[in-house]
């Protein structure tokens, strides 16, 4: 891949191991032990994803994931000791598009790295959706969201599950299947992930969450997309 990753991590022996293999799958690494100079690069570099390590010396992790995602569209990988559910949560309502726990396989490392820039790069269901009249406006080509005329700024796991739920208007979906539609594999807990994610969905566009005119929880079963499509 021409783009680099950047690898967030002051830990060396750790930063090295997952260099080496994240290079022999084809990535080009940028790596740094520094928060503050994670966001400088990520300002001057054509970054595809993040790995970020959340215990770095001179800035939290949490701010540098807090500050990528609400200034960029680069996925953020968390990279962490910090393991009770809790915190993965609180990982995901940061912006974070997935949670890896130390100590970690390298190689699963690189099947997440990849399985990220995947769903980054693929939703079916056509390029544009458009909803009640306009209201809402989603374009998988530019990966923008534009709701009652305002862009909405949502991370890579945001937009895609707000993609999946519209391209099939009215469909229920349970957890499992979101989960499978949107992140591509499944791991323990995630169910939990799935609700952090439509609560910052719902924000974000605005949906009154006691009375959802797009994201509408079908309860005992999942959720379903409520947009009236146009055309």
């Amino acid at each position: 891949m021409s783009h680099p990753i950047l690898l967030v991590e002051d830990d060396l022996k750790l930063a090295e191991v997952a260099r080496v293999y994240l290079e022999q799958a084809g990535f080009r690494v940028i790596h740094t032990a520094s928060g503050v100079r994670a966001l400088a690069l990520a300002k001057t570099e054509n970054l595809v994803l993040v790995v970020l390590d959340l215990m770095l010396p001179d800035l939290s992790g949490e701010a540098v994931c807090r500050e990528l995602t609400e200034s960029t569209d680069i996925p953020v990988i968390m990279l962490t000791s910090k393991s009770s559910e809790e915190e993965r949560l609180a990982g995901f309502a940061l912006g974070a598009d997935d949670y890896i726990v130390k100590p970690f396989s390298p190689r699963e490392l690189v099947c997440r790295v990849q399985a990220v820039l995947k769903r980054a790069g693929k939703v079916g269901g056509g390029d544009r959706l458009s909803f009640n009249g306009g209201a809402l406006i989603l374009d998988n080509a530019s990966f923008s969201v534009v709701c009652k005329g305002q862009p909405v700024k949502l991370t890579a796991v945001e937009f895609k599950l707000l993609f999946a739920l519209a391209a099939t208007p009215q469909k229920t979906f349970t957890r499992e299947e979101l989960i499978d539609k949107v992140m591509g594999y499944r791991f323990e807990g995630y169910e939990r992930n799935i609700d952090s994610h439509i609560k910052n969905i719902r924000h974000k566009l605005g949906d009154d969450p006691h009375s959802p005119v797009f994201l509408l929880t079908i309860y005992g079963l999942g959720y379903r997309f409520g947009g009236v499509k146009d055309g």
